[in-house]
């Protein structure tokens, strides 16, 4: 099969997965008797922990000798964890094993990117092909599991995520071009290990992944609270369902057709960046003053800068940023920036600040999207790539 559909299907999987756990994972944890500051915390400590899970994980993974190896193994992992959690009783055991399993696929998204990058130079195919494909399974994924929640026991969270992990195990073993690490000698651990370091002590890579992962963060409260704060409004879940459909309709027209135009034309990710900083100090300050439904529709548009963009453009940056044989650590790094400490505590802060200010808490996305704009703007006029 063509290496892009490949890693659509890969892509398929694991954001079918995530379309499942996102939205619906707080029902299945309820049904288990959690409480709401026990829920808070399960979902949260896996972002959190990536500062130090995500880079273990990336040194892990370069050790191999093919880069569909390691993702095989975490597919694994996140099946047995997920099952574990399903199949068990306890607040403390079910929520040590959703951490091995949501730590396991949250360590699957880099490293899918960064094999993903490889095949795309080697075999000349946009990179936003076959994302696009994991962004249209998360919809799916999302609408799916609404109307089977409606007929079905709510088990089912559980033994859908589990099952994706099984399958990208069995992609990942089977299926994934043999796409090696490194085209030379493998570097031992403790190489591997300087080269995180190396990335660590540039001041110029980290100030990328902090800009890259302020914009992106930013969408911690609205993850979180638009639909409470719709429903408080007076809208119904139908809406609320398409609004939340129309935001990731847009991301995928952005990845399929908008970003390879971009490429085309030869604009760099720097401006995309900063667009996307913009358009998120738009959105958060729009949301924040409870804008009527006709002005939601192009708001949600918007989603095609402040997560598509962004993360596009982040990961042309970090790949550029990074030396051959750290593409591994940097894409992980950033991913633990974005996707892991800065969202995690962006998730935690946003319940408090929608208990005090209600959905004016928007605000602060605000500032964090103006933070991470400003580091932008900083690293442009450097000249930086």
């Amino acid at each position: 099969m063509n290496p892009s559909r490949l890693m659509a299907l890969q892509y398929v999987l694991l954001f079918g997965a995530t379309g499942v756990s996102l939205p619906f994972a707080g029902l299945w944890f309820r049904a288990q008797g959690f409480t709401g500051a026990q829920i808070g915390l399960s979902l949260a400590a896996p972002m959190l922990a990536r500062i130090v899970t995500g880079p273990l994980i990336a040194v892990w993974a370069d050790g191999f000798q093919r880069r569909r190896s390691p993702l095989a193994i975490l597919g694994l992992v996140a099946a047995l964890g997920y099952a574990g959690a399903g199949l068990t009783e306890g607040v403390l055991l079910q929520g040590l094993l959703w951490f091995v399993g949501a730590t396991a696929m949250a360590g699957l998204i880099p490293l899918t990117d960064v094999l993903t990058l490889a095949l795309a130079r080697r075999h000349r195919f946009d990179f936003a092909w076959p994302r696009g494909f994991g962004s249209a399974a998360f919809v799916a994924a999302n609408v799916l599991m609404g109307v089977v929640l409606t007929r079905a026991s709510i088990d089912w969270i559980i033994v859908c995520i589990a099952l994706a992990g099984a399958l990208m195990a069995l992609v990942g073993a089977t299926l994934l071009p043999a796409e090696p690490v490194t085209e030379g000698r493998r570097a031992a651990g403790r190489e591997r290990f300087a080269g995180l370091g190396r990335l660590m002590a540039s001041p110029t890579f980290m100030m990328a992944i902090l800009a890259i992962g302020l914009v992106q963060a930013t969408h911690g409260f609205y993850y979180g609270f638009s639909a409470i704060a719709w429903t408080a409004q007076g809208l119904d879940e139908t809406t609320t369902g398409l609004l939340w459909a129309t935001s990731v309709v847009v991301e995928i027209a952005f990845m399929w057709w908008v970003e390879p135009w971009r490429r085309r034309r030869g604009i760099g990710p720097w401006p995309i960046l900063i667009l996307g900083g913009i358009a998120a100090v738009v959105r958060w300050t729009a949301l924040a003053v409870l804008p009527p439904l006709w002005l939601l529709w192009p708001l949600q548009g918007l989603h095609a800068l402040t997560f598509a963009a962004t993360y596009l453009a982040g990961i042309e940056i970090i790949e550029k940023l990074a030396l051959p044989g750290e593409h591994t650590a940097a894409q992980t790094l950033s991913s633990v920036m974005a996707s892991g400490v800065l969202i995690g505590l962006a998730t935690l802060a946003a319940g408090p600040l929608y208990d005090i200010m209600g959905v004016r808490g928007y605000l602060a996305m605000t500032v964090m999207a103006l933070a991470g704009l400003a580091l932008a703007v900083r690293l442009r006029r450097t000249g930086v790539l």
